[in-house]
């Protein structure tokens, strides 16, 4: 699928609306955006909402995701073992 970047606003844009379909998002959706300046690639992953066991703070869990984001080549690298 190829498209052209578009101006909307002041913003640059391309329109994906098949893509987006294919995996599942509707208008509203929240998305994860990982941007791969190395290969020029741009991921985009539907979020899924997670509700917090009993006990469990969003605290600890904004650190996990902190701990997760900065060392997410190496967890890679260990799952690829």
């Amino acid at each position: 699928m190829e498209r052209k970047v578009t101006k909307f606003g002041n913003s640059l844009g391309i329109t994906m609306t098949d893509a987006l379909k294919q995996i599942g998002l509707n208008q509203g959706d929240t998305v994860n955006i990982e941007v791969s300046p190395d290969s020029a690639e741009i991921i985009i992953k539907k979020s899924t909402k997670v509700s917090l066991p009993v006990g469990i703070s969003p605290d600890f869990m904004t650190a996990l995701t902190d701990v997760i984001e900065e060392y997410d080549q190496t967890l890679q690298g260990l799952k690829d073992r």
